[in-house]
């Protein structure tokens, strides 16, 4: 199938140290790129590169993790750090959509706290966000292997291997994108409606679990339109009303141990609060 794209669409997958955005990193990157005009580009380039893209993470890998993805300290210690990298990858990824499997909860968080720590500031704003494991709960409510095996009636082979995941996740959405393109679905105000079509705008929407404002939903948008706070005491007020009734919230939350993409939302939003003062 043609995907019905106004720019690319990069799907990726990322192996890691861990599952905790703030401080784990990245020991593997696939990377499959589809342009608006069908060509698809991967990275690594299985022609010209190694089969694939390690980085050494510089800190220890637990063996709990290495027991998962099968990678070892041993197999990254001569690997290129992501800071060695990053600036390649950001020109790879530069204007690209991005799509994967738990990517929005995960993979899109912990590539941007990535370039952060390398001073990259990776923005999403003006991306959609494609994750086809929202696709596949929304319409199916299942990982990855079952979805592979569900829609393309095939056993997947070499799971937990970057370029297979990246590769499986691909030919999930567009087995998606073909089961259901004429479903009907309903909503919680009982309205029904086609959810699945072949408009990244659209899927974006379908994707989210909330409208986020940070990348891991602690800052979202209300039905207003407001950003605020989405955990702890303050669930549900308005950021702006929180720093203001409680300035030292600012600085736990700066000083915490909350990604550095949250902790720029915030700073962006203070700032903007400390422009309209003056």
């Amino acid at each position: 199938m043609q995907l019905n794209l106004k720019k690319p669409l990069a799907f990726f997958d990322l192996e890691t140290t861990g599952v905790n955005v703030a401080s784990d990193r990245i020991v593997e990157i696939a990377i499959l790129k589809v342009y608006p005009d069908g060509r698809i580009e991967k990275r690594p380039d299985p022609d010209t590169g190694p089969p694939r893209l390690l980085i050494n993470p510089t800190i220890p890998i637990p063996l709990e993790s290495s027991l998962i993805h099968g990678i070892y300290d041993e197999d990254v210690k001569d690997a290129p750090t992501f800071e060695e990298i990053s600036s390649k990858l950001f020109k790879f990824l530069f204007d690209c959509d991005l799509a994967g499997f738990n990517s929005n909860k995960f993979d899109v968080p912990i590539l941007a706290e990535e370039f952060l720590r390398c001073g990259i500031d990776f923005s999403v704003e003006d991306r959609n966000l494609v994750d086809v494991q929202n696709i596949f709960h929304l319409m199916e409510q299942r990982t990855l292997k079952a979805g592979y095996k569900f829609y393309c009636g095939k056993d997947m082979e070499n799971a937990h291997e970057a370029m297979a995941d990246v590769e499986a996740t691909f030919d999930v959405f567009k087995a998606q994108l073909e089961k259901y393109r004429e479903t009907e679905i309903e909503d919680k105000q009982g309205q029904k409606y086609v959810p699945i079509v072949n408009d990244m705008d659209k899927l974006h929407e379908v994707s989210q679990r909330h409208k986020n404002v940070d990348m891991l939903g602690r800052i979202i948008y209300n039905e207003k339109g407001e950003k605020v706070f989405n955990f702890g005491k303050h669930k549900g007020k308005t950021v702006q009303s929180v720093l203001k009734s409680e300035p030292g919230y600012y600085g736990w939350m700066i000083n915490g141990d909350f990604p550095l993409y949250t902790k720029k939302v915030l700073r962006d939003i203070r700032e903007e609060m400390m422009s309209k003062k003056k």
